[in-house]
């Protein structure tokens, strides 16, 4: 895209949900191993079926505006994916559709504020706040570089980046953190010196979009 003005398509958000399902897959095995660690270690094995599920959705070319893709994913994801990620991953997809709208091409704009709605959705489902060891310690960071990159008349290229750098940024500082939240926060202590399998997973998402919408 040449700078922050520039309209996102549809076609390039299902390419995004494409290369997540395709990374969903790739990672599998090491989200299963983060999982392992301090949950239930199905992390990697929930998404990919979650995934492999809402794949055919994001092909499907007669799905023609943002929130049916959206909306379809998240319900699939809802439907399909075991503990706690398929209602906080399904409800982020269900709230971002509610506000790109019934629209094609999204602006840079309209983007960030329809990925900072599925936060939203991710924090009031999760009942997390940053610092508890959960994916809303990614999600928040990046959606703020998101921001601040785009009031800076960024173009939304090197804004996806700056978002991606501050989510793995996020996700490697979720290791000294205690949980507070989920299966992890059961274990105390011991959930310290371990990434947290869902931020983890948000930053191949926000890192796929990088890859395909910006």
């Amino acid at each position: 895209m040449s700078g922050s003005g520039s309209s996102v398509t549809l076609a390039q958000l299902r390419a995004w949900l494409q290369e997540f399902a395709r990374v969903v897959v790739e990672n599998e095995a090491y989200l299963t191993e983060l999982d392992s660690a301090i949950g239930d270690a199905d992390h990697g094995a929930n998404m990919c079926r979650g995934m492999a599920a809402a794949a055919p959705i994001a092909a499907d070319e007669t799905v023609a505006a943002a929130k049916d893709l959206f909306t379809k994913v998240g319900m699939k994801l809802v439907s399909t994916v075991g503990g706690a990620s398929g209602p906080l991953y399904g409800t982020f997809f269900l709230r971002l559709g509610a506000a790109v709208g019934d629209v094609a091409d999204i602006s840079p704009a309209a983007l960030a504020v329809g990925l900072r709605a599925g936060a939203e959705g991710i924090v009031a489902r999760g009942k997390a706040v940053l610092g508890d060891k959960t994916m809303v310690d990614v999600w928040l960071p990046a959606l703020d570089a998101l921001d601040a990159a785009l009031a800076a008349g960024q173009p939304l290229t090197h804004a996806l980046a700056e978002m991606t750098a501050a989510a793995d940024t996020a996700r490697d500082a979720t290791a000294p953190l205690q949980a507070r939240k989920g299966r992890a926060s059961y274990l105390g202590e011991r959930s310290v010196g371990h990434l947290d399998p869902g931020a983890t997973s948000s930053a191949l998402l926000i890192a796929a979009a990088a890859r395909t919408v910006g």
